[in-house]
């Protein structure tokens, strides 16, 4: 019994296994100390500097785990690692995208993209950054408050979304300019009162469309609070063109006959 006891504690799966769970704890500790840390931090760029290194950490992590099984296991790590150079080249072309992820990753962080909080427009979709890592940037989604992951390789079809929103007041041309911008001012002046505004101005007269004159308002407020406030502004100008005696203009067409 003793001599079983003695061959299986000196096992190589008793050895992997002790290997791996010490591997484990003190990667859980070290999230932990990150998690922590992030927390008591208020600046987006630290946060997305911590979110970084414990990416980097969980993949250094597997990396000497598995080289030190190999190692106790029986193989040669020291003769597997010479023949890297040649191996590395049939690697390379299989795992190009995800080098191309981690060097854009690191360029997102050093070249200051974007950080953890900030809204950035990725196709048709705007979220907020919620996480970047090494390989993928995940957001949330301010709509549909969807996750989505990018892969770090397509960082550069990304747009860092303002804190600007402008919107147009259409108003028929049988109002003279005097009457309408009266009536933005009115609006603006909602605008102003709404919670989460920032600043809001009246810009001037944008456009001279086919049925109605546009009135340009710029408002600017949290990104994040864009696609409401957007809502927002929108019955401002219905209550405030309802106010001013002020119908919505729509498309006329009219119709000549001989």
């Amino acid at each position: 019994m003793g001599n079983f006891y003695e061959k299986f504690t000196q096992s190589s799966v008793v050895n992997s296994a002790i290997i791996v769970l010490v591997s484990f704890v003190l990667y859980k500790i070290i999230v932990s100390i990150f998690s922590k840390g992030s927390k008591k931090l208020t600046n987006n760029r630290t946060k997305t500097y911590l979110k970084m290194m414990r990416s980097v950490c969980r993949y250094i992590f597997i990396i000497l785990t598995i080289l030190v099984l190999l190692q106790i296991n029986g193989i040669n790590v020291s003769s597997m690692l010479a023949g890297v150079g040649i191996v590395s080249v049939i690697i390379g072309f299989a795992v190009q995208d995800v080098l191309k992820d981690i060097i854009k990753g690191t360029n997102i962080i050093s070249d200051k993209y974007f950080q953890v909080g900030d809204i950035i427009k990725y196709n048709d979709i705007e979220g907020k950054v919620i996480a970047i890592g090494l390989k993928s940037t995940k957001i949330e989604d301010i709509r549909s408050f969807n996750i989505i992951t990018i892969a770090n390789r397509n960082i550069e079809q990304v747009e860092v979304v303002s804190n600007s929103i402008d919107v147009f007041v259409p108003m028929p041309y049988e109002v003279s300019v005097e009457r309408a911008e009266k009536a933005v001012e009115v609006i603006v002046n909602k605008i102003k009162a709404l919670e989460n505004v920032d600043s809001c101005m009246y810009k001037g007269v944008s456009e001279l469309a086919d049925s109605s004159i546009k009135y340009q308002i710029n408002t600017r407020c949290m990104p994040d609070l864009k696609v409401q406030m957007r809502r927002n502004i929108l019955r401002c100008v219905l209550l405030g063109l309802e106010e001013s005696n002020i119908q919505v203009p729509y498309n006329q067409i009219d119709v000549h006959s001989k």
